[in-house]
């Protein structure tokens, strides 16, 4: 088998048999197949694409690359959540800690911040203590004790996809839904799970711009899970405006634990709610409606809060931050206000501008050796649809003394749309792939 055959043949539109794409993968990992060639094969996907049952023997020889999880050790049904990534999504904050009050399993692996969107690691390493880099037994040990653990991914896992993925950045192969899907669930299958609840943004701050991309995406991420025997849903959800308040590492910790609370906001509570409920459907608890009904109790009763506080303290957090997040987190002090520059409407405000503007605060890395200051972000005051009086304040920022604040009062200016008229209320789920 060569390399050049492979290629050609799908240069050529033709469909790929599991081992044409297993010698592929496996070469260059290995080493044994060049970037050159690595690339041109990328390319030849990214112009004639996949069927399902490639892209499931993509993922799959993706998935087989490295180090696999094997949860059968922990008793009950082990369903992951995963967000294609958005502005102030700290969904898993929340839904993590209800689903795992309620009995179920979690046990989940998440990544860092890397461009405009967060990352679920970084968010929680702004907690005093708060450790993520978790051993296989103390992982294993805290899903079978306390029924959840939140850790970064292992070095070793999917290798496959950190080889090309850094090629396709370079190659401009990254928006191929075929090769987005692969990436994405190879480390899905190789984190262990019985099923996943697929959280697929679409709007001005996501990866998908656009409703028929992200349902796209959907119905290619739920084929290849069900191709390789495991339960999925993905939710399409809205991201033309950041989730809830708060963008940075710090301040959506704290928004995260206000919600927990049954204080947070009602955009980031409603989908918190409603990507646990599809959870707990898919663990074999009820109907989505019974189940939407187990999660509003465990957050009125504060079940939720109380499995966070048990999480934090069994990772080295220091629990306090749950009864005093203000005093406990490192929240930046200096606070710079931006102001509605004439009276109006908030009509837009995009999502993706503010992620930007976040991270010239430092609250996310532009390249992978930044270093994040966790102090640091954004405070949405007035959201899409707010009546605003010219000279009020809007957002504010909060700022250390290495944040470019100029820039990101720019791109804050250019994100807000101020109009005389009142927008038409945008839906926040679109809608459902099962």
């Amino acid at each position: 088998m060569r390399a050049y055959d492979i290629i050609l043949k799908k240069r050529n539109g033709e469909k790929l048999s599991y081992d044409e794409i297993k010698f592929m993968v496996d070469g260059y990992v290995k080493g044994e197949v060049p970037d050159y060639q690595m690339a041109a094969f990328l390319m030849a996907i990214y112009f004639r694409h996949m069927d399902e049952e490639e892209r499931a023997w993509l993922t799959e020889t993706m998935a087989n690359s490295g180090d696999k999880i094997d949860l059968s050790s922990i008793p009950g049904v082990k369903i992951d959540k995963h967000s294609t990534g958005g502005v102030g999504d700290k969904t898993t904050l929340v839904v993590g800690p209800l689903v795992a009050s309620l009995g179920i399993p979690v046990a989940k692996m998440s990544g860092r911040a890397l461009g405009h969107t967060g990352g679920t690691i970084d968010k929680l390493e702004s907690i005093p203590g708060f450790r993520t880099a978790l051993s296989e037994e103390e992982f294993f040990r805290n899903v079978k004790e306390i029924g959840i653990a939140i850790a970064g991914q292992t070095a070793n896992l999917v290798p496959a996809d950190k080889k090309i993925y850094a090629l396709r950045d370079a190659t401009a192969t990254v928006d191929e839904v075929s090769l987005i899907a692969a990436s994405i669930m190879s480390k899905k299958l190789a984190g262990g799970a019985d099923g996943y609840v697929l959280d697929v943004k679409v709007g001005s701050g996501a990866f998908m711009k656009t409703l028929e991309e992200a349902r796209e995406l959907a119905h290619a991420m739920v084929g290849i899970a069900k191709a390789h025997g495991k339960k999925a849903v993905a939710v399409l959800t809205n991201m033309n405006f950041p989730l809830g308040r708060m963008v940075g590492n710090s301040l959506e910790v704290l928004e995260a634990i206000k919600t927990l609370k049954g204080k947070g906001p009602k955009d980031f509570t409603e989908l918190c709610l409603n990507l646990a409920a599809w959870m707990c459907h898919l663990a074999g608890r009820g109907t989505f409606d019974d189940c939407l009904k187990l999660v509003e109790d465990s957050l009125k009763s504060g079940a939720g809060l109380e499995k966070f506080r048990q999480m934090v303290e069994w990772q080295g957090g220091d629990p306090r931050v749950v009864d005093e997040p203000e005093i406990i987190l490192p929240i930046a002090r200096e606070i710079v206000e931006f102001r509605a520059w004439k009276s109006g409407y908030v009509y837009a405000i995009d999502a993706e501008k503010v992620g930007i503007a976040s991270n010239y605060l430092g609250a996310g890395r532009r390249t992978k050796e930044d270093i994040i200051d966790h102090s640091v972000g954004i405070e949405i005051l007035k959201k899409v649809g707010d009546k605003v009086s010219e000279g009020e304040t809007i957002a504010l920022l909060y700022v250390s003394p290495r944040s470019d604040v100029a820039e990101a009062i720019k791109l804050l200016r250019e994100s807000y749309k101020l109009h005389e008229s009142c927008p038409e209320p945008e839906p926040l789920i679109f809608g459902v792939v099962q």
